[in-house]
């Protein structure tokens, strides 16, 4: 069952300007991401539409959002779940990753405007801060928003839509294994691939995107796997 979290403040989810399918959509991932949802965590419709007030119809529809999406799974006698996030669905995560955050780092090396740059590098900035500071969760959630950030300046809208999921599960999978992670040669990394995109260096972008992932994945593997199982019936 969920367990109920305390309201911020007296309003109610629905009380914002946003589509309440789309708040709803939004609060429930998050909470996944940031693992107040763990992994095997049974999601229960009546109790969450009760929590934030709002009718069942769009806690329904953002379930089954997140279902398609990967982040729930539907189980036998059990209904809705959280869905595990291991090795296995890391690789898969990687495999697509490589290939699109290449693109995306050379063709941001080719449309990025100077106030884009200018912003990227701030958010550079204060992801050093975090890390040196020792503020790795931090470091860890900005480092995750500057490969958003890249597909971003890609130009690209269609890039853009079919990075927007894999960008979730990436968040998800930055925050699984934030607490075991070093933030400073991931800054580095990023530190390369900005001056790469200033530069317009078209082809150094995308070796040095290539390189990162391939990197990324393999100390982030072998982090999930010495994660304990969460997934506990």
């Amino acid at each position: 069952m969920t367990t109920p979290r305390p309201a911020a403040g007296s309003s109610a989810i629905g009380d914002s300007h946003p589509s309440l399918r789309e708040r709803v959509y939004v609060e429930l991932r998050e909470r996944i991401i940031e693992a107040e949802y763990p992994a095997g965590t049974r999601l229960v419709e009546r109790e969450i539409a009760e929590e934030l007030r709002v009718s069942r119809v769009p806690v329904r529809e953002a379930m089954q959002r997140l279902e398609s999406e990967g982040f729930l799974s539907v189980r036998p006698r059990r209904g809705s779940v959280v869905a595990d996030f291991g090795p296995r669905d890391a690789a898969y995560l990687f495999d697509v990753r490589e290939n699109l955050e290449g693109l995306a780092a050379r063709l941001a090396a080719r449309h990025a405007t100077p106030a884009q740059l200018r912003d990227l590098e701030g958010l550079l900035a204060r992801a050093r801060k975090a890390a040196e500071s020792g503020r790795l969760r931090e470091a860890v959630s900005l480092n995750a928003d500057f490969h958003r950030r890249i597909v971003e300046l890609s130009g690209n809208p269609l890039l853009v839509d079919l990075m927007a999921p894999l960008d979730s599960r990436l968040r998800r999978l930055f925050r699984l294994t934030s607490a075991q992670s070093d933030g400073e040669p991931m800054c580095g990394a990023h530190e390369r691939l900005y001056a790469a995109v200033r530069d317009r260096d078209e082809d150094g972008a995308e070796t040095l995107a290539r390189a990162h992932v391939a990197d990324t994945r393999a100390s982030t593997e072998r982090l999930l796997a010495a994660l304990p199982d969460e997934d506990t019936d």
